[in-house]
């Protein structure tokens, strides 16, 4: 049976510890000058070398070699999530009085302390506060919230962190050119933003992949996003402007889509909250969005909420009913008919009709564009066209820089470049007056055109 790649490559010394030099630094100067704790706390997410640190030390304190088949009977490993209750601590404190049986100290290394009860706590802590002068203690976990004070004001706290995309990705490089993986780069680095900051699940999903290698030549984006069961950047993108401009019949397509594909409910929300972080500053509105996501990994029925949560901003969204060009265009200016010239030229465009629908037909191939405008209203008045967005949200998109431009090439195109661009950050007004004045006694509407 093959050695799994991650215990083939564990770290055998602190100096192979990756990502980890603000904590290996310290324990090797404490070891080296023999200043030795009675009590260690290693804490952080799961997969970033907690355990590897602790048997490390274990046997660097004991001046013992150390290799992935060690086991010494002075080096003792506790699961504290299969060994939690009282009685197994007691008995633990029972033991820990007999000398080692070889080594300088008898080290207990004590994985997902969090786990124990609360009287096993209780029983540890009467260890940890007298314990005798030939042991050591080191305690692991991936929840330190849930650990008592009283245990942690008894311990040295080391913090490791997640592993940051840069530095799993040489890793894996090097494991790859290791073992002869073909593997793009692209590839890796999908795996590595998708292993959430652990070497463990990152070399364990590269493990994964090996067997594509025999059948499709090269590992690519392809291979990791199917074991992955996740979607493309571009749909993760194409759900969150669905989810921005209120577009319900797209997000029930995409979702649709999404589901029939196997891609995973969880996955995807996880790549919509990894998106929606990276442009948090530019679009605030998606706080809400962001915290609602966290709530569908743990429903019963995944997609189902994934478009609960997604149509939420559906019922806030400026509806898809427009008003006519005729509807909102203010009334031409009054003229003598002298003044009227016969030929209406680039500075007078806007006593002519506006064709907003030719605006619309121009930018059909810019999907961002034409979904904000098909929900906006538009006058023309004093050679200005204004366009109503609906909401600051979506007037900052159109004047955004990536939109701006776009809108200026749409109007270029249908030849009406002469024209002012005002973009209201407001639904289109009334055009009849008597109908404005019933609409602010009742809170506000919008003209419709049946």
């Amino acid at each position: 049976m093959s050695q799994t790649l991650y215990r083939k490559y564990r770290s055998r010394s602190l100096d192979e510890i990756l990502g980890q030099d603000h904590v290996t630094s310290l324990l090797r100067r404490a070891i080296a000058s023999g200043d030795i704790s009675q009590a260690y706390l290693l804490t952080g997410p799961h997969g970033v070398g907690k355990t590897s640190i602790a048997r490390i030390i274990a046997h660097a304190i004991n001046e013992l070699e150390y290799n992935d088949e060690s086991n010494h009977m002075d080096i003792i490993e506790i699961d504290a999530a299969s060994n939690n209750g009282v009685e197994d601590v007691r008995d633990l404190r029972d033991k820990v009085r007999i000398a080692p049986t070889s080594a300088k100290r008898k080290v207990y290394i004590i994985d997902e302390v969090h786990m124990l009860s609360k009287p096993a706590f209780n029983a540890l802590l009467k260890t940890l506060e007298e314990p005798p002068d030939h042991v050591v203690f080191i305690l692991a976990t991936t929840d330190a919230e849930k650990l008592p004070a009283t245990i942690i004001s008894r311990v040295q706290r080391f913090n490791l962190r997640a592993i940051n995309d840069a530095d799993a990705v040489r890793h894996l490089r090097m494991i790859a050119d290791s073992e002869k993986i073909a593997i793009d780069d692209g590839a890796l680095q999908l795996i590595a933003r998708h292993g959430n900051g652990s070497f463990r699940d990152s070399i364990g999903l590269l493990d994964q992949l090996r067997s594509s290698v025999a059948e499709t030549g090269t590992v690519g984006i392809s291979d990791v996003e199917s074991a992955l069961g996740i979607t493309t950047d571009q749909t993760i993108i194409a759900l969150l402007e669905s989810y921005r401009t209120g577009d319900l019949e797209s997000l029930a397509h995409t979702i649709r889509n999404l589901e029939q594909s196997g891609a995973q409910a969880a996955t995807v929300a996880s790549q919509l909250i990894r998106a929606i972080q990276a442009d948090i500053a530019q679009y605030v509105d998606d706080l809400p969005l962001l915290d609602a996501l966290l709530d569908v990994a743990s429903s019963s029925h995944p997609y189902i909420k994934l478009l609960a949560v997604l149509a939420k901003n559906v019922a806030t969204a400026p509806k898809n009913t427009l008003p006519s060009p005729s509807s909102v265009a203010a009334p031409p200016l009054a003229t003598d008919d002298s003044t009227v010239p016969t030929k209406p030229d680039q500075d007078d465009i806007a006593t002519s009709p506006f064709d907003w629908q030719a605006l619309l037909d121009a930018t059909q191939s810019e999907v961002a564009l034409i979904s904000l405008l098909k929900k906006s209203g538009h006058a023309l008045a004093d050679n200005t066209l204004t366009i109503y967005a609906g909401n600051k949200f979506n007037a900052g998109r159109l004047m955004g820089p990536k939109l701006l431009p776009k809108l200026n090439e749409a109007l270029d195109t249908i030849g009406v470049s002469g024209l002012q661009l005002n973009i209201a950050p407001t639904k289109a007004p009334l055009s009849d007056s008597q109908a404005a004045s019933v609409a602010a006694i009742m809170g506000g509407g919008e003209e419709v055109e049946l």
